[in-house]
């Protein structure tokens, strides 16, 4: 090779790696460009994190709070918080948190809204028939609770009940029908001893002036029999009379339906959205108890379809009875969240009454004082009904209009 090729392919090399270098050095910059990119853009992220936490803190401690944050200094950066109440009748809160840090932005928005005791599968302030019973009542081996339990009370479990929910809490100490080795119950999910929760004391009378607003009314009467035909309700007030009817959509428009001091006798299929509040005005248990004389049951059954938007809520200041009569002689469908603020949920003369069959509830179950639907012996059922409760995983992310609260938030959405 002649002295003149050797300098071209010297200089062919050297050119070669110059491009190479170029293009190297090109690629480590834009490496490190797109590093810087990454690291703004994951620090205004964290700020707008911090920012709709800290607003979600501001709204748990003062439930009024919409002020929000313009400009706040924050991690170098800062912050912007947006707070609107998209639904005032349900509570429901959209909080916008943007955080920006050196020209980059990002935003997440959250809806909130007030928590309340439908999410529970089973609740209950005393696990006996009244405050004053020294009876105790168990959770067996054939017991098992598929949603969120919690108990003021002690939680007495014999041959280990299962408790599966979201999440399972007591008061009261566990306490076992034998011992800890024979009667030690299943929990899954997040366990929490210890938790106080009250029921709240005027559940029921608070909902009168969402009655009065944009829900019906009915008082001044002893009995209302109520009979749900899809979306119109049917009632009169008393046996022999012949129903009236309402449509719903326009008579109840916010869903809530009310008797004030009055007895409720309830059946039917609905189709929507609502909650059957009723009180009493006396220290008596007769009014404000919601009668169950028949199926009380979705026009689409959630079990069927998921996409089902039917939502019963029954709300009792005393007891909610399944009626003792010929439609539940042979088990009773409910699919409902049922509340009962000072006394239960239970079957009218379960001891006396024949045997029943099941209780087909598909809902929730919140109450006082717990009550007995039949009794059992070493052969069985003795009488009235056994228990075929299943929790309605809808009532974990909506409720029924105007549910009494447990005075916290929860999490509905969160977009990002």
């Amino acid at each position: 090779m002649t002295g003149k090729a050797i300098l071209l392919v010297v200089m062919g090399f050297t050119l070669t790696l110059l491009i190479v270098g170029h293009k190297f050095g090109n690629i480590s910059n834009q490496a490190v460009d797109n590093y810087v990119k990454y690291q703004k853009e994951t620090v205004a992220h964290n700020i707008a994190i911090s920012g709709a936490n800290i607003a979600a803190n501001a709204i748990y401690m003062n439930p009024t709070w919409t002020t929000g944050y313009s400009n706040l200094p924050f991690q170098d950066g800062y912050l912007n918080v947006n707070v609107q109440i998209v639904d005032a009748d349900l509570g429901l809160r959209e909080i916008t948190s943007t955080g920006t840090f050196m020209g980059k932005s990002s935003q997440i928005k959250l809806r909130i809204a007030p928590s309340n005791f439908s999410e529970y599968a089973y609740y209950s302030t005393y696990e006996r028939s009244s405050p004053s019973s020294t009876e105790k009542i168990w959770w067996t081996g054939k017991d098992t609770v598929w949603g969120p339990f919690h108990t003021q009370d002690k939680l007495r479990v014999a041959n280990h009940p299962a408790f599966l929910g979201k999440h399972t809490s007591h008061k009261g100490a566990i306490e076992y029908y034998t011992n800890k080795s024979t009667d030690k119950p299943t929990i899954t999910g997040i366990y929490e001893p210890g938790k106080n929760l009250e029921i709240p004391p005027q559940a029921v009378e608070n909902l009168e002036a969402a009655a009065d607003d944009k829900g019906f009314k009915f008082e001044n009467k002893d009995t209302v029999y109520l009979f749900f035909d899809k979306d119109t309700l049917r009632y009169k007030h008393k046996y022999s009379d012949k129903y009236l009817a309402l449509y719903l959509p326009t008579a109840a428009p916010n869903g809530l339906i009310y008797a004030k001091n009055m007895v409720v006798r309830l059946k039917g299929t609905v189709k929507g959205k609502y909650t059957i509040g009723c009180s009493s005005s006396t220290t008596s248990t007769g009014k404000g108890t919601i009668w169950l004389d028949d199926d009380i049951v979705y026009n689409t059954n959630p079990m069927v379809d998921p996409n089902s938007t039917d939502l019963l809520g029954i709300i009792a200041e005393n007891y909610i009875w399944i009626t003792e009569n010929a439609a539940n002689k042979n088990n009773i469908n409910i699919q409902a969240s049922v509340f009962s603020e000072k006394w239960g949920f239970g079957a009218y003369n379960h001891a006396s009454r024949p045997i029943s069959g099941d209780i087909n509830l598909l809902g929730g179950i919140q109450q006082n004082c717990r009550q007995p639907v039949g009794t059992f012996g070493s052969s069985g059922i003795k009488s009235g009904f056994t228990k075929q409760y299943r929790y309605d995983w809808r009532l974990a992310f909506m409720s029924p209009p105007f549910y009494p609260g447990t005075g916290g938030f929860r999490i509905v959405s969160w977009f990002e």
